[in-house]
């Protein structure tokens, strides 16, 4: 009786340790497939990274049409023809990964080699220049729209880098407009972003809950807007009239420098140098928060690799040492002052900080970039890690400034989330 007693209890035992088991593996599966996915930051070796779709003013993160075309270059500075491979990923609107297998959303293989590449020739800074497309022989076609990531690895399987890109279908059309901001406080301050979705063709059901929306400016995801609501509907056309829900910063136009001639000083250029590699030293910046607003064609952030007199700025364009100084008098405490643009995604890292030398009063930094055109400003990140891009450069409701807007819809019962329209407007255009 006894051994049966204690049989039984073993068996209850091994019962609760199976489910408690399968209870924490569960909560680690959800709490894996709930997280949003981050795009991880290309190591010092790993240098100009273009990323582009139809629109090359956005070198970072493209938005094409289904059955577009993605380029990829990017540097190796090791120079040694190491061996890198890409995977390709599909993710609902709130990047976490999609219930569909890789066969649902992808027409071919991945996990391949990157066999394009090729030695940087005549330059002083060794490198490997590698080139990758997609759709291709082996990677045919991505089959749906919605959010993807283009993961980059070594030979040993380790991820060296990642990049966001959308795709898109036209089955809704997004219109925009960019007015000033209705709250006195802002006007002179921020632009304010209206849209509408319209599908006459395509009925969205219960789009309250199922049409989700991104609004982004100059490309860059990281300071992008998500998920308003319809505000309310006419037939077929959903209304987004917000003014601080959708509203961001004016800004200012960016700062920029071109060093396509290695030898020239130029207007943004002050002197030259040349130690073991081309040191470029730009003029003094200075803070212009506070002054008058200034007109200034840009890219909006964007950069050009371009190298004269060289027939392939590709593998021809040398590295350069790029030195900023900027003069700021006002009071920063513990917080951090970076360069910020396109060149290397909208990244603040080790070599974007700028450092106060106490010898000549500035705060400096020097950054290795490849020969070309590059748009930059200086931001402010504070103690808690929130990110300032006015404190410098202040914010301009002129300012001119290009913004995207992204709408997806999950459809009843469907496994994932579709882009169904993309549109666009141009802060030059904003009216009251």
């Amino acid at each position: 009786m006894a051994e049966s007693y204690f049989l039984i209890n073993l068996f209850i035992i091994r019962i609760m340790r199976f489910f408690l088991t399968f209870l924490i593996s569960l909560s680690g599966f959800c709490q894996f497939y709930g997280q949003a996915v981050q795009e991880t930051a290309s190591p010092n070796y790993i240098r100009t990274i273009s990323f582009t779709g139809e629109n090359t003013e956005n070198p970072g993160n493209p938005i094409i049409l289904l059955g577009g075309t993605l380029q990829l270059s990017f540097d190796d500075i090791i120079g040694d023809e190491a061996d890198y491979y890409y995977t390709v990923e599909h993710y609902n609107f709130d990047w976490t990964p999609s219930q569909l297998s890789k066969n649902e959303y992808m027409d071919g293989f991945d996990d391949l080699r990157i066999t394009n590449y090729t030695n940087a020739y005549n330059t002083l800074q060794p490198y490997t220049h590698y080139e990758l497309s997609i759709p291709n022989n082996r990677t045919k076609a991505l089959k749906v729209s919605g959010n993807y990531l283009l993961k980059i690895f070594n030979a040993n399987r380790e991820l060296v880098f990642s990049r966001k890109f959308m795709v898109y279908e036209n089955f809704a059309q997004v219109s925009a407009q960019v007015k000033r901001s209705r709250d006195l406080e802002f006007i002179n301050e921020k632009q304010v972003v209206n849209f509408s979705i319209n599908s006459p063709d395509f009925i969205l059901k219960n789009p309250e809950n199922n049409v989700r929306v991104l609004l982004m400016q100059n490309y860059n995801l990281k300071s992008a807007i998500l998920d308003l609501k319809p505000q309310y509907t006419i037939a077929s056309e959903l209304i987004y009239k917000y003014d601080a829900e959708s509203a961001f910063w004016g800004g200012n136009e960016f700062l920029q420098f071109d060093d396509k001639d290695l030898r020239a000083t130029t207007a943004d250029i002050a002197s030259v140098e040349l130690d073991e590699l081309y040191h470029h030293y730009l003029y003094t910046d200075r803070t212009r928060n506070g002054n008058p607003y200034t007109y200034n064609p840009d890219l909006n952030g964007g950069f050009v690799v371009r190298s004269y007199p060289a027939e392939n700025s590709d593998i021809e364009a040398e590295y350069v040492w790029v030195h900023f100084q900027l003069k700021n008098y006002d009071p920063i405490g513990k917080s951090q002052l970076h360069l910020y643009g396109g060149f290397n995604n909208f990244q603040l890292d080790e070599s974007t900080q700028l450092r106060y030398n106490e010898e000549t009063g500035y705060y400096e930094c020097a950054r290795l970039f490849k020969q070309g055109y590059y748009n930059y400003k200086y931001v402010l990140l504070d103690e808690n890690g929130q990110l300032d891009e006015g404190f410098i450069s202040g914010n301009f409701d002129e300012t001119e400034n290009t913004y995207t807007i992204l709408a997806y819809y999950h459809a009843p019962g469907a496994r994932y989330d579709r882009l169904i329209g993309v549109g666009s407007a141009n802060s030059k255009n904003i009216t009251n």
